[in-house]
């Protein structure tokens, strides 16, 4: 055994289960310092939103009890991470830093420093693949870049077979005396005054045990009807498995071999488990746009779009921020979100496409706000999806598919019970009227104690005109090419 320790640098990669890195290290019998560097210094980065900060910190505190569950620790700093590295090296006569490769330019960019400040105090580095299913790299053309549209990417994905089986947990861990560490208050993540994350932490557990338990209770009971019912906000369908993957709490390899495993036990589930997986595919896609595309949260992938006639309109941004815009479904969408840091992806099209087509406010600011809110605000699907919404994208909506929201509840949320959850004042209208309280006679609004404009607001804007507005938006931006 050397007598020199390893530190495993903990990024994105919060778990013991499938982690390249802590596996090798584990492996090797050497002592280990486990390590994560809250690096808020290091050019390039984008700070996280309040609601993934939140989340952080609940992760964070998983990793520790799990990290100790195997007689380890975990040391916690912050500042640019070449910086802390070399110096908790230098605590513990580390001879080398492993960590899990982040696909992206700016995490890459920090590495590369990372492994250049550590060679001058030699001090050698070993960096593993990890965020991804398939390396970026493998799916580059002649041309050099990826594949843009989605259709073609996730076929070629599909091509490759099967990504590597999840490496196990560590069963043990020979742990090395790591130094001071900050207590997780001290990084200062999670709001005080005032509390606003009640919701959150009402709705989400973090954690890596979490994630499991999570992805079993999918595959064992809502995959079956997943394909059929993925759009329907008012029931539990989904795998909520974002935040777990956004913080890597669970890796997408472990996702895929699982859902495989799955369809093979249970070939009735197999149509559901198809449509799970190409939704992983969705966010694989989101990556690798982001790997070739850095600047994907604030360029138009589609040039073109750089002279967009995009609306200044607070009062409009605001009332859509609040759920205050006068459409039942998207209100509800944009409350669920404050309250508890999601939103179904359905309700996430409806109220990004009425954003961005019927009041023409730039998708970069719609985009910012789900950063700041989501739980899951991940670095390539977030802008990705903005832009897809917005016709900016790689592989973007047709610019002129303007979500109906009023028809998008009724056949989504056809008994209304989504709305009714997140837009209590209008519990009591019938299912007929929920989603355009407007349409009801005034007796109707009475007996649903409903009064329009006061107890909720009209319309922002009405479907048509706005879809027109925006049809015309578009075709002068066509024209003026």
């Amino acid at each position: 055994m050397s007598s020199s320790p390893i530190i495993v640098w903990f990024r994105e990669s919060l778990r013991l289960s499938d982690h390249p890195a802590l596996y090798e290290a584990a492996r090797s019998g050497t002592r280990i310092v486990c390590s994560y560097v809250h690096d808020q210094e290091s050019p390039g980065l984008r700070p996280l939103g309040g609601a993934t900060r939140w989340w952080l910190a609940q992760s964070l505190r998983a990793l520790q009890a799990e990290l100790h569950a195997l007689g380890a620790g975990l040391v916690i700093r912050r500042g640019a991470a070449a910086e802390v590295l070399c110096e908790l090296a230098r605590e513990t006569k580390a001879g080398a830093v492993y960590w899990n490769d982040v696909a992206q330019a700016a995490p890459r960019a920090v590495a590369a420093d990372v492994e250049a400040a550590l060679a001058e105090i030699g001090v050698s580095s070993r960096v593993f693949p990890d965020d991804l299913l398939v390396d970026p790299a493998e799916l580059r053309g002649k041309d050099g870049r990826g594949p843009r549209v989605f259709t073609p990417f996730w076929k070629r994905v599909l091509a490759l077979g099967d990504p590597p089986k999840p490496l196990p947990r560590p069963a043990r861990l020979s742990h090395a005396p790591g130094g001071a560490s900050l207590p997780i208050d001290e990084l200062a993540l999670e709001p005080l005054k005032p509390d606003w994350a009640g919701g959150l932490r009402a709705s989400w557990h973090a954690g890596e045990r979490a994630a499991q338990a999570r992805l079993a209770s999918f595959l064992e009971t809502a995959v079956q009807t997943y394909a059929a019912d993925r759009d329907r906000p008012d029931i539990e369908a989904t795998s909520r498995l974002s935040p777990h993957l956004r913080f890597g709490e669970i890796s997408p390899r472990q996702v895929w071999h699982a859902a495989r495993f799955a369809a093979a036990e249970r070939p009735a589930s197999a149509a559901g488990i198809d449509k799970f997986l190409s939704e992983l595919g969705w966010r694989e896609f989101s990556r690798h746009l982001l790997y070739n595309n850095p600047d994907l949260a604030t360029r138009n992938l589609q040039p073109s779009f750089d002279a967009f006639p995009w609306a200044q309109d607070d009062a409009a941004l605001q009332a859509w921020q609040r759920g205050r815009t006068g459409y039942p479904i998207v209100d509800a969408g944009m409350r669920e979100l404050w309250h508890t840091g999601s939103m179904h992806n359905r309700v996430r099209m409806v109220v990004a496409s009425l954003l961005v087509k019927h009041l023409l406010i730039d998708w970069r600011l719609g985009e910012q706000w789900f950063w700041d809110t989501l739980v899951d605000a991940d670095p390539g699907s977030n802008p990705a999806s903005w832009q897809w919404v917005a016709g900016s994208g790689a592989d973007a909506a047709p610019y002129f598919r303007v979500f109906n929201p009023v028809l998008q509840g009724e056949k989504f949320d056809s008994h209304g019970t989504y709305v009714r959850r997140w837009v209590p004042e209008l519990a009591r209208l019938p299912a007929a009227l929920v989603h355009q309280p407007w349409a009801a006679k005034p007796l109707e609004l009475a007996e649903a104690g409903v009064a329009l404009g006061r107890t909720y607001p009209a319309p922002f804007v009405d479907h048509k005109p706005g879809r027109e507005r925006a049809l015309a938006a578009y075709a002068s931006l066509r024209t003026s090419d």
